[in-house]
């Protein structure tokens, strides 16, 4: 199985948000549509500016917690929106 960092932008709402998946598709239907509560319905529509395929859970995972930290935020500053 393959994992998946992503990082979505608002542009509506100038936020950012980090998560992973093994199913990127249906996790960004859920963040765009389908959720009915959590903190991505209320900044819609998302796109996504930053994927990184892993071969393992615990590499997603640490991936998506460097990306939460100030130098991981800094990095996604510099992704184009």
């Amino acid at each position: 199985m393959e994992f998946v960092v992503y990082v979505l932008y608002s542009d509506k709402h100038n936020k950012t948000y980090v998560g992973y998946t093994s199913d990127l598709i249906s996790r960004l239907n859920s963040h765009n549509k389908f959720a009915t509560k959590g903190y991505t319905i209320k900044f819609r529509p998302w796109k996504v500016i930053y994927i990184k395929f892993y071969q393992d859970k615990k590499s997603a995972m640490n991936r998506e917690k460097y990306l939460k930290t100030g130098t991981g935020r800094d990095f996604i500053k510099t992704l184009p929106r």
